[in-house]
């Protein structure tokens, strides 16, 4: 089978569409026949050799990238029963020293980490959710807002930001949102109630809307001590990106999101889909061996949605 590998750190150049043998199933775990795999800002730092030089993987000899997957289950591990042979999943590859990721034909997960794919959902749509919504809730979590509380959201306009805006609305919390001034018809469409444009002063700008400050912060866009000096002392922060958290001054409680892969929480998201409470959004669609395309798309950061590999 093809699959996206790298054999060293550098530019696109390095990624390489290689045969492998098909990978084979073990215990509690299912093989996915790949049918769209998205491609992620994780996948350039993986790619840049960023992640080993923050000390989050090993360099090895071989790489797989991809996070995201969405196909049709073909096998299934001992000790396996919610799921059978036919199902269409979508789920999260969440380990990142492996020599397989989910951009090849065929990927082999844990069953914990997959769900049955929204109905009415194409598998390029679902290949689109995995990393991003779970990024978004699992920071809503560390939050643990009650409904009727106020949280920013930084980027509101990107992957996570925009399911994260999404997620609060559904969760009764009140949004404001920063992104670029020409994004504010679409995060007020996904459910902001205030919306501040990038390169206002945020504090300032968000504590004329809320004065105090908001309860809570998402800082999907990484901009640190500008998003905290936004939120109310006390309160609390979600920082995205390893490394991007600033000192929890005021007392604001400071939490990194380290993403894991999540099954049962995935099959929640699907819900939402199912019911248009959640929006994938799809850049464009690529075959495989254009991966090195995709990767140079995407550092442009001038696309809404993912750029989506089908096998």
């Amino acid at each position: 089978m093809r699959a996206v590998v790298i054999r060293s750190f550098g530019g696109p150049e390095v990624l390489e569409v290689a045969e492998v043998p098909v990978p084979s199933t073990g215990a509690g775990q299912v093989r996915i026949r790949v049918a769209a795999a998205a491609v992620n800002p994780v996948d350039i730092h993986t790619r840049t050799g960023g992640l080993a030089q923050a000390g989050l993987m090993v360099p090895r000899a071989v790489i797989g990238l991809g996070w995201d997957v969405a196909g049709t289950i073909d096998e299934i591990g001992p000790g396996v029963t919610d799921f059978a042979v036919g199902d269409g999943v979508f789920g999260l590859s969440d380990r990142l020293d492996i020599p397989l990721g989910t951009q090849a034909e065929y990927v082999v997960l844990d069953a914990t980490a997959v769900a049955r794919s929204p109905r009415g959902l194409s598998a390029v749509e679902a290949a689109t959710v995995p990393l991003n919504a779970l990024t978004a809730a699992q920071s809503l979590d560390l939050l643990d807002l009650q409904p009727g509380q106020t949280v920013l959201i930084t980027g509101a306009a990107g992957a996570v930001g925009g399911y994260a805006v999404e997620l609060a609305v559904s969760q009764g919390l009140r949004v404001v949102a920063t992104a670029a001034a020409d994004d504010e018809t679409l995060v007020r469409k996904l459910g902001a109630e205030h919306f501040v444009p990038r390169g206002a002063r945020l504090g300032e700008a968000v504590r004329t809307l809320v004065p105090g400050g908001v309860d809570g912060a998402v800082d999907a866009a990484a901009l640190g001590a500008e998003t905290l000096d936004a939120v109310r002392s006390e309160g609390v922060f979600a920082a995205v990106v390893g490394g991007a958290e600033p000192p929890g001054l005021r007392g604001i409680r400071v939490a990194n999101t380290w993403i894991r892969a999540d099954g049962p929480r995935l099959a929640e998201l699907a819900t939402l889909l199912e019911q248009g409470r959640l929006t994938p959004r799809v850049a464009d669609t690529l075959p495989l061996d254009r991966v090195a395309d995709a990767h140079t798309r995407l550092t442009t950061g001038s696309q809404r949605g993912r750029l989506v590999l089908i096998p």
